[in-house]
């Protein structure tokens, strides 16, 4: 049986009254979470004020070793061109207004990338109509260069505007995590439900994907981590 999804249209009111519910009036677990993790669309909604003030609260009404609990910090995520660039500017300077550290900023489908043999070809007919000539080429190339199957093919999807996010970074002084490409890879994961990096790890992204990932653990180490084996 195939899993219905539910979709549900609320205003303002409602969604800031559930963020508040779960994140001051939600017990996660007796021994806490590890990381917890909040994926916003672009902008800065009232939406995003309230986690971060609801968070920066109950935060501040728990103490640790060294005092209050703070935030960990956000992710900026980002595309290359100037209209996604113009939100996260947006929302890096509503973290600087809200004092919540930026861990840095992420290139997202920054190319897109794939193997050679996973390329559909196309040719023209007489009548303009297009024509399919993947088993043609595919087998060509088999026959007489296959070491180029294996080779990634990339070609960019949106053009960055001036240095692009690595630029963004430096003027924002915020560290550059990283370019991600458009890899289909990652879709059949997540629609297949699969751990992206597992199960395809030799794929474009999969590199990146975890070199971001390291860096942000690195940049909020677990308070038990020390008491792991060494």
């Amino acid at each position: 049986m195939n899993p219905r999804i539910h979709k549900v249209v609320w205003r303002g009111p409602r969604k800031n009254g559930l963020i508040k519910q779960f994140l001051t009036d939600t017990c996660w677990d007796e021994e806490g979470l590890d990381y917890l993790l909040i994926d916003t669309p672009p902008g800065t909604s009232d939406e995003h004020i309230s986690t971060v003030q609801y968070l920066q609260g109950a935060l501040n009404g728990s103490s640790d070793a060294d005092g209050a609990a703070k935030l960990g910090g956000a992710i900026m995520v980002t595309t290359p061109e100037e209209v996604a660039m113009m939100d996260v500017r947006k929302e890096l300077n509503f973290c600087t207004k809200t004092k919540l550290p930026v861990l840095g900023l992420v290139e997202n489908m920054s190319k897109f990338q794939t193997t050679v043999e996973s390329l559909s070809f196309l040719s023209k007919d007489a009548n303009g109509s297009d024509v399919d000539r993947t088993d043609d080429v595919i087998a060509t190339l088999k026959d007489k260069c296959p070491e180029v199957l294996g080779m990634f093919a990339s070609a960019t999807v949106f053009a960055p505007s001036g240095n692009g996010p690595r630029g963004m970074a430096t003027q924002f002084q915020v560290p550059y995590l990283g370019a991600v490409p458009l890899d289909p890879n990652l879709l059949k994961a997540c629609e297949e439900g699969k751990c992206f990096v597992q199960a395809f790890p030799d794929s474009a992204a999969a590199s990146s994907m975890n070199s971001i990932a390291d860096q942000v653990v690195n940049a909020l180490p677990l308070e038990n981590d020390e008491d792991m084996v060494e």
